[in-house]
């Protein structure tokens, strides 16, 4: 099973990134997969919680994530010290940053990428909400699921008027990654 924790403040879009990409592995990769959120009465700007479960079985596991393969920072304001608690041995992690290498000491023997995803978001939604490029981002990074998948899903899942720009934002980040990784 891969597990995937995404760390971000509320109104970020956090939750709604682990739902696409549980519906992108489980309606166009047919695999099975759960998304969950975590947070209490948090308002706008509160730290969440999102989770991604997805496997080639029936996942009857519907706990918390524990441990997860992967983590995804939609906003570096969140990361301390106990960040990575959790994260498997040899796990990746994204940051939403210019500047990843200021982490390499901190994510010591874990693959770190980082992608300037609130740059891309105000360019191309005119908004800083980084969640589908992080989502791009994460699927470039680790193949999770196909680019085509993903797109897929956001076009069913996302309102209308949101997906062509959602769509872009993606396939940018997801381009920007593949480059990094080549």
């Amino acid at each position: 099973m891969i597990e995937v924790r995404w760390h971000g403040r509320g109104g970020q879009g956090g939750f709604t990134a682990a739902r696409l990409l549980g519906v992108s592995a489980a309606l166009f990769e047919n695999r099975y997969a759960l998304a969950f959120p975590s947070f209490g009465p948090e308002r706008r700007g509160a730290p969440v919680l999102g989770f991604t479960k997805i496997d080639d079985k029936k996942i009857v596991d519907r706990s918390a994530v524990r441990e997860c393969d992967h983590l995804v920072i939609l906003d570096e304001t969140l990361i301390d010290d106990d960040i990575t608690s959790g994260l498997r041995p040899g796990g990746s992690i994204l940051v939403n940053t210019r500047t990843p290498e200021r982490y390499d000491e901190l994510f010591n023997g874990f693959e770190v990428s980082g992608l300037d995803a609130t740059g891309l978001a105000l360019d191309i939604l005119g908004r800083p909400i980084t969640n589908t490029a992080m989502l791009g981002g994460l699927v470039a990074k680790t193949g999770i699921v196909s680019l085509d998948a993903l797109k897929k899903g956001m076009a069913i899942e996302l309102k209308p008027a949101l997906v062509e720009k959602n769509i872009n934002i993606a396939e940018v980040s997801y381009e920007r990654l593949q480059e990094v990784t080549a």
